[in-house]
């Protein structure tokens, strides 16, 4: 397996991962492995084939669309402005969306059934991005190539904007799903999923440990902070499809494991690129970060064994043929950024 950096100014390093020893996740690899710092993590997937740009690059116009219909500009007018500009941010990839409807057309549902979850997780991931980019939180100046919520909104604009998103996103999954596809307990069950990633236990634990924890902690942040958005996008797709229990829970573990390698490598990608100590010092007060705290070839370890785990993870859903292709892409994008978006998150 190979994590290459090569875009990148830095010289090729190889790692080699031991058999034995201790790791922030349980081993995926049993023998040595060597990975290439490039400006990718690339492995000799089993993967087919599959063209992924053009499937979620469709997916993005139709979400788009359907964003600038459930978000539209009426009194008052500012809040729905400030809700507007962060939701509907040119170059946003829509991961979560995209996933779930992907989730959801595993399963053989319709993605017209999905759409109104799907929107519903991209106004709840915008939220939590508005909220975590304020002064006293991550205190992040910018946000998928743009000024963040705050800087053109104001702190108390910014804050009213996330805090009518969350629920919004909630209306729209309950007013706008087709009820003759699917079923009144199923909506029900995606509520309450969305419902626990973005709660206490869920994406707001990890944000306050990320204020207030130790070192220690790292592992928590990121399975909270961005694993929380990836499972709940997975496991939303398998319930409006009617998955089995067994199947959500796959789901539920791929999901996470592919939202916190996506971080994993940003934060990797980011280290490489790193200009000055100004740089290395802003990096270490964004937060708890493999890198961080224990270092690139710590967190390309980190990132393979993720990657292994979610393609494990979706061998379990052999038996749906080409409709598993999607989600196998994701982890291969998550880990080696193949094509750009032009924009983030």
């Amino acid at each position: 397996m190979a994590l290459s950096l090569a875009a990148l100014p830095s010289p090729s390093i190889t790692l080699y991962i031991p058999k034995k020893g201790s790791n922030l996740y349980p081993p995926k690899l049993n023998k040595m492995s060597p990975i290439q710092c490039s400006l990718s993590v690339s492995t000799h997937s089993k993967t087919p084939q599959f063209d992924l740009k053009t499937y979620w690059t469709t997916l993005i116009l139709e979400i788009n669309q359907k964003l600038d219909q459930a978000v539209p500009i009426q009194y008052p007018d500012k809040i729905y402005e400030a809700m507007r500009y962060s939701v509907l941010a040119k170059g946003a990839k829509r991961a979560p969306p995209v996933m779930c409807v992907a989730a959801c057309e595993l399963f053989g549902g319709n993605r017209h059934a999905a759409f109104p979850t799907a929107c519903a997780l991209e106004m709840v991931h915008s939220a939590s991005l508005i909220h975590d980019d304020l002064p006293c939180m991550d205190d992040d100046p910018s946000r998928r190539g743009q000024p963040s919520n705050h800087k053109i909104y104001g702190v108390d604009m910014a804050i009213l904007a996330g805090d009518a998103l969350f629920p919004l996103g909630f209306h729209h999954i309950v007013s706008h799903t087709p009820s003759d596809l699917v079923p009144e307990p199923r909506l029900l069950s995606v509520i309450a999923e969305i419902a626990r990633a973005v709660g206490s236990t869920g994406m707001a634990a990890g944000q306050f440990l990320d204020l207030e924890g130790g070192p220690n902690s790292v592992e928590f942040v990121q399975e909270k902070k961005f694993g929380e958005m990836g499972e709940c996008s997975a496991v939303c797709g398998g319930l409006l499809a009617g998955a089995k229990d067994d199947e959500i829970q796959r789901l539920r573990r791929y999901g996470r494991a592919v939202g916190v390698l996506y971080q994993v490598v940003d934060d990797i990608l980011e280290a490489k690129t790193m200009k000055s100590k100004v740089d290395e010092d802003k990096k270490k007060k964004k937060g708890k970060s493999y890198v961080a705290l224990y270092g690139v070839e710590k967190a390309i370890e980190v990132a393979e064994e993720l990657r292994a785990k979610a393609k494990k993870e979706l061998d379990g859903f052999e038996k749906y043929g080409e409709s598993v292709l999607p989600l196998y892409s994701f982890v291969d994008y998550a880990a080696d950024r193949g094509f750009s978006f032009g924009g983030s998150s």
